[in-house]
Order: structure tokens, then C-alpha cells, then sequence
């Protein structure tokens, strides 16, 4: 059972995470907020620094169909679950919740700050530095709505 959640850009998603963090929270997913933190982040770096050579080359057959039915429901809220990342992107279990959440926010604030190109992602192609600013909170949006705060319980 995923929450529903709403955020508006970077802060609003580090506020949600040290919530989380602060007041505790269930898992409806697979992850925990460390697992999500290092998946989001290694997406992120990677967009700064370029993807692995082989999910560019996977990808761009795809990137055209991807682009047009897939990338407008991430975007809305409507991100599907259940899809598969690749094997390089799966964070391992065990992982410090405040360790990676302290990682992810330095991640953030580079992100936010880079004024270098960004590479294309490898199923969506190229976008603006804004256009992806709101796809990677779309992206923590969809990982995020899987914990459930502690204060949410009933």
C-alpha cells in the first residue's frame, strides 16, 4: 500500500526524509529510506557524471515509446510500481538510514548547484537541468510514498 505524497522540489523531499528519520517509519515497499537514498543518489550522480555505456545503448531503442507513455505518468504522480531498475542501481539491504540520507543530501545539493551539461537518461533521453530537477523528485516522490511515517499508522 503506497501513501499518497506530495512534494514541491528538493527541500520539500529532504524535509520528508528527515521526518522519516526523526519520527520513524513502516516499509509498504521493498526499501528502506537508506536503500532509497543511495538508489536516488547513484541516479543522480549518475546524471552528472554519465550513465554506464550499456544502459545508454539498452535504452535508446526504447527511448522514443519510454519517452511518450512512460515518463509523462512518473512525471504526474502516476509512476507505476513493480519496475525493474537496473542491477548496478539496486541498493544492498542493511544500509545506515542516516549514513545514506546525509549522502543523498550532499548528492542534492551538488545536483542542484551543477551548472555543467547533464547526460541523458538512458530511457528518456535529454532534458533541461529543470526538467530533470523535477524528474528526480518524481522520481523520490514514487520511492518515498512506500514508507509509511510512523505518525501515519492508525
Amino acid at each position: 500500500m503506497r501513501r499518497d505524497l506530495e512534494l514541491e522540489g528538493f527541500d520539500s523531499v529532504l524535509g520528508e526524509c528527515r521526518s522519516l528519520l526523526g519520527n520513524g517509519y513502516q516499509r509498504a515497499g521493498n526499501w528502506s529510506l537508506g536503500q532509497i537514498c543511495r538508489h536516488i543518489r547513484l541516479t543522480i550522480e549518475a546524471n552528472m557524471n554519465g550513465y554506464p555505456w550499456w544502459m545508454t545503448l539498452l535504452g535508446f531503442p526504447l527511448r522514443p515509446i519510454l519517452k511518450l507513455l512512460l515518463l509523462p505518468r512518473i512525471m504526474s504522480g502516476r509512476s507505476p510500481a513493480g519496475l525493474q531498475t537496473a542491477p548496478s542501481l539496486v541498493p544492498p539491504d542493511g544500509l545506515d538510514d542516516d549514513q545514506e540520507f546525509q549522502a543523498f543530501e550532499s548528492c542534492v545539493g551538488s545536483f542542484v548547484r551543477h551548472t555543467g551539461p547533464l547526460y541523458p537518461h538512458p530511457a528518456f533521453g535529454k532534458m533541461s537541468h529543470e526538467e530533470f530537477g523535477k524528474f528526480h523528485v518524481a522520481h523520490c516522490i514514487h520511492h518515498l510514498r512506500f514508507l509509511i511515517p510512523k505518525s501515519d499508522e492508525g
